[in-house]
């Protein structure tokens, strides 16, 4: 068996396909041109990479972007105040806080402060509190990045074993929330987690997240199984994420290549995530 590789760019072209119809509209019926916000601290290259993707992807649908990047020796207090200041302008209907932030801002107090309205990723306490209570609306944008391509190969999760190897606020526990939406019987490790391999070789389906290249190898995977890898790790010979996939491709039925496979997906999520927080800010 040799597995179907899901590259991401399909996907997210159908997404942003729609998303260029919903700004033509937003544009049209409100003389507005919707804008996103999106603020970087410091210089880490694959946030970088991200945001220059997303501003790529804002121009191709018709979104105007502001880019704030910042020094990692702002004050926590500087960088709220940015942010009250992005949730007080009109022009602006989207924020986008991007991750990771230096030690000394508190993640907790940066999503605190962040309208749940402008909230692009879904990571205010108010819209992940909804997501899982399961009011899937301003959903965090990997997560619903997963699930898209699961629905894009018509899987149905009801009654599946899903290992997710990540537990943030980011990734794994919205993604649980998700899954167990939709009836999915889901296990969640991560590198603390002990003989990760006897949960692995159980999963219908297998979502990594831990940002160590060759963690999930062939021994790690059943036969059939469908494998999801959201890492994204800037190594010497280039950017991977935490699957050997010329070994678990022979072993898997369906699989997901970094980069070029969740990465586009998500990014078109932030963009349909945006369409729904320009239709909150012309009520």
């Amino acid at each position: 068996m040799t597995a179907e590789i899901i590259y991401g760019k399909e996907i997210a072209g159908r997404i942003k396909k729609s998303v260029v119809e919903d700004v033509k509209i937003f544009s049209d019926t409100t003389g507005i041109s919707p804008k996103i916000c999106t603020i970087m601290v410091g210089d880490d290259k694959p946030s970088k990479m991200y945001m220059n993707l997303r501003k790529k992807a804002c121009d191709l649908v018709g979104i105007d972007t502001e880019q704030i990047n910042i020094s990692s020796k702002i004050t926590e207090k500087e960088f709220l105040d940015i942010i009250k200041e992005k949730n007080q302008k009109k022009t602006i209907q989207g924020i986008l806080i991007q991750l990771p932030l230096p030690d000394n801002i508190s993640k907790t107090k940066v999503f605190e402060t962040l309208n749940p309205c402008k909230d692009v990723e879904g990571l205010t306490p108010y819209n992940m509190g909804k997501t899982l209570m399961g009011d899937e609306y301003l959903v965090p944008c990997t997560p619903l990045a997963v699930i898209k391509i699961l629905e894009d190969i018509h899987y149905n999760v009801k009654g599946k074993h899903v290992v997710i190897i990540n537990h943030s606020t980011i990734v794994g526990k919205p993604l649980t929330a998700l899954f167990l939406q939709r009836n999915a019987t889901v296990s969640i490790c991560h590198v603390f987690t002990k003989d990760i391999v006897s949960f692995t070789k159980q999963a219908d389906i297998i979502v990594t997240a831990a940002g160590i290249p060759g963690l999930i190898t062939d021994q790690h995977v059943k036969k059939g199984a469908i494998v999801i890898d959201v890492s994204i790790v800037k190594t010497d010979t280039g950017i991977t994420g935490d699957v050997d996939l010329e070994k678990v491709k022979e072993i898997c039925s369906y699989i997901t290549p970094v980069p070029g496979g969740v990465g586009p997906v998500t990014i078109a999520c932030a963009l349909e995530n945006m369409v729904k927080t320009m239709n909150i800010s012309s009520k």
